[in-house]
């Protein structure tokens, strides 16, 4: 009978011996890859997956000093991103195993954002948007924390990366005036990953809260334009192989869509509490009773709040002491 170290030897002893034949398959964002191949001329199929990255301490403070090589996809205000390589073996674009964000100087507001935390599940009322979360917007508009989506709109960074862009006129607020690109999270390589960004030129919508029944046409005619440029820029690309969604609450309060491809794994920020459908928020518009004003600032919203947010923090943790009332909190 095989002792326990000598199956374990035997299994070890298979990998260094597959011989590969074809690439099958690749998900989870490009992190798991399935090969098949043969071994000792017998099928195999090998499935490669990142393991998570260790916690030691020593470990994590090496990282950044031992980089094989560090290519910068971009850099805008704070915000900076690269693709990297820890390996030495072959170091190349197409070999890259780090996607890095960068955040300097970052804030207390970052900080908490990527810090582990509790979740909550909050529905903001009609009323709640109104009296508590409208202003806790226009004093983090105040704040100039949109310079870095300004400096993209305005043409003054990352001009390289547009991959379209209509014209704007500020006096008429036309249809047109929108801008794509890649999202800073994407490689850019892995297009079952896919993920482009939205932004629009007209400073008067902040979020979906200000989307109204007159704004239909705008949304559909930005929506057609966005997969038609999307699938003209990636041509393996289908319309029905992408999906448009908008978060609420945003990051950001300057409105914009995720355009993304449907392989992309949903994590947190495609769940429920977090990415609405922009077909969902069309249909939600038509069917609303009303004038061309009425708008989704009319809705109930119910979405998810990291503990350590502001938004919980200054508007729905008080909010929770005082009965769930808007008007206990002013």
């Amino acid at each position: 009978m095989s002792t326990q170290a000598e199956t374990k030897a035997k299994a070890e002893a298979l990998v260094p011996k597959f011989k590969f034949e074809k690439l099958l398959n690749q998900d989870q964002a490009g992190r798991r890859t399935s090969l098949l191949g043969t071994i000792d001329s017998l099928p195999a199929l090998l499935i490669l997956e990142r393991a998570p990255f260790p916690s030691s301490p020593d470990y994590l403070a090496s990282v950044p000093t031992t980089l094989q090589t560090l290519k910068n996809l971009g850099a805008n205000d704070i915000y900076h991103w690269y693709l990297a390589n820890s390996s030495s073996q072959n170091p190349s674009d197409e070999t890259a195993d780090l996607k890095i964000n960068l955040i300097h100087p970052c804030t207390e507001k970052h900080i908490k954002k990527y810090s582990k935390q509790g979740v909550r599940l909050v529905s903001e009322t009609p009323q709640i948007y109104l009296e508590c979360v409208r202003p806790y917007m226009q004093a983090q508009r105040d704040a100039g924390r949109l310079n870095w989506v300004f400096n993209i709109v305005e043409g003054r960074t990352e001009v390289e990366d547009v991959i379209y862009r209509t014209p704007f006129d500020a006096a008429s607020l036309n249809e047109e005036g929108f801008l794509l690109l890649p999202d800073l999270n994407w490689d850019r390589q892995t297009l079952d990953a896919l993920h482009l960004l939205g932004l629009v030129e007209r400073r008067d919508i902040w979020s979906l809260r200000d989307l109204k029944k007159k704004h239909i046409p705008w949304l559909n005619h930005m929506k057609e334009k966005f997969i038609e440029a999307t699938t003209k820029v990636y041509p393996s690309i289908e319309a029905d192989q992408l999906k448009l969604y908008v978060h609420y609450q945003p990051t950001y309060y300057h409105f914009h869509i995720h355009i993304v491809h449907v392989q992309l794994e949903a994590g947190a920020t495609q769940a429920t509490g977090k990415a609405v459908g922009l077909d969902s928020i069309i249909s939600q518009l038509e069917m609303m009773g009303g004038g061309d004003e009425a708008g989704m600032d009319r809705a109930t919203m119910s979405y998810t709040l990291g503990e350590a947010s502001d938004l919980w923090v200054e508007v729905f943790e008080p909010l929770k002491r005082a009965g769930g009332k808007a008007s206990q909190s002013q």
